[in-house]
């Protein structure tokens, strides 16, 4: 077993090597001390792992023959998907039908495709006029767009939406200095105030874009995302900082009230799975080094919470868009096994494939029973659920 101390001794003649795609890193907070594992001859529970592995790709194919099926059966005549709730919906939903195998040129594909950019604005964004949500909907657009992007037909969109997204960015052009709470984050559009979750899909977008790490948005951008970590350092002397000071990421730290589960007694923010998950990708993104505190603490957070039956520190609220996030941090990290707080070796693609295996619907979709943040519309959880599934390959 490749423990925790022993990689950090091989590696640490790297020390200044960033993170890449593929890399195999590993950080842990103390005595969590998660480590990533080698691939075993044999599963935990004995299996062969190659049988192991033939099965649960068979078992990923199934389960997304289905999602596939069913998203295609929820597509209106004008290619969009619950058009009502705005532009995300149908941008999310392409998108996996994409990362689940579908080419632009298949035909539910396509006209998600064509819909999306019948949206295209004279400024870049890509959003309904007027939608108050003009900058959520422009990022999941530009992820949807890049990867059908194969011949370059879309290059001058995502080029026009690529500044849009950057204006949004709080920052000096708000009149925001470096100092202030708000800063290098994104809202939903306009002049909303920032947060986590809305940073971390601009900061996906600018990446899918082909922004590399040293990029001065992503770095404007990764000052918020370090404010919304309870990890009290020179990144973060915010009030909130050392109040929690678990590693773990909250939504955002440009608060008013909050509800009991995101604020503590003493006025501390929670943290919480799925923006913990969505901070430590964003670090990653942004090129911050294995051997940072902010990474580590991160890493030790999610060590100590490793868990696949609820959003941590959430409950049912949000688990779907949870697991796509879960997915996408640790595919990122180049993380394919973890030793959790619970002492036990997790293949966590397995355990995500079982974890909705059990929650996959007849008809082949998922759905929350929880509607918190409309995850009750089984279009938009099975979308989540295929992009979470498409990192289990």
């Amino acid at each position: 077993m490749l423990t925790l101390r022993s990689w950090l001794a091989t590696r640490s003649r790297g020390a200044g090597s960033r993170f890449r795609a593929g890399c195999c890193a590993v950080v842990a907070l103390g005595v969590l001390a998660g480590s990533f594992q080698p691939a075993l001859a044999q599963t935990a529970d004995g299996t062969p792992a190659a049988a192991a592995t033939k099965a649960t790709d068979d078992q990923v194919a199934e389960m997304i023959s289905g999602g596939v099926r069913f998203l295609e059966s929820q597509q209106a005549p004008d290619g969009s998907f619950n058009s009502r709730a705005g532009l995300g919906p149908t941008a999310l939903a392409t998108l996996a039908l994409i990362r689940c195998g579908r080419t632009p040129k298949d035909p539910v594909v396509a006209k998600g495709l064509e819909y999306i950019t019948r949206f295209v604005q004279d400024d870049g964004g890509i959003h309904p006029p007027r939608s108050r949500l003009s900058n959520y909907e422009t990022c999941v657009a530009v992820l949807c767009l890049q990867a059908a992007n194969q011949d370059g037909k879309y290059d001058k969109i995502i080029e026009g939406a690529n500044r849009y997204l950057r204006t949004g960015i709080w920052d000096e052009g708000e009149g925001k200095q470096k100092s202030d709470p708000a800063y290098g984050g994104a809202g939903y559009g306009g002049q909303s105030r920032p947060d986590l979750s809305n940073t971390s899909f601009l900061i996906d977008a600018l990446k899918a874009s082909g922004a590399k790490e040293d990029d001065e948005a992503l770095q404007k951008a990764l000052v918020f995302v370090s404010r919304c970590q309870n990890l009290e350092s020179e990144h973060n002397t915010t009030p909130f900082a050392g109040k929690i000071n678990d590693g773990g990421f909250y939504y955002t730290p440009v608060v008013g009230e909050q509800g009991e589960d995101r604020q503590s007694p003493d006025g501390g923010l929670r943290s919480y799975g799925a923006m913990t998950y969505s901070g430590l990708k964003s670090m990653i993104y942004a090129g911050v080094d294995k051997d940072d505190p902010r990474v580590k603490a991160a890493v030790g957070w999610i060590s100590k919470y490793y868990d696949l039956d609820s959003n941590p520190g959430m409950g049912d609220a949000g688990l779907y868009y949870y697991y796509h996030t879960f997915a996408k941090a640790l595919n990122a990290l180049g993380a394919d096994k973890l030793t959790a707080a619970d002492g036990k070796n997790h293949d966590w693609r397995r355990d995500l494939v079982e974890a909705l295996a059990k929650r996959q619907q007849k008809n082949g979709s998922w759905v929350n029973t929880n509607p918190r943040w409309l995850e009750n519309d089984a279009t938009l959880v099975t979308s989540f659920a295929l992009l979470a599934l498409s990192y289990c390959r």
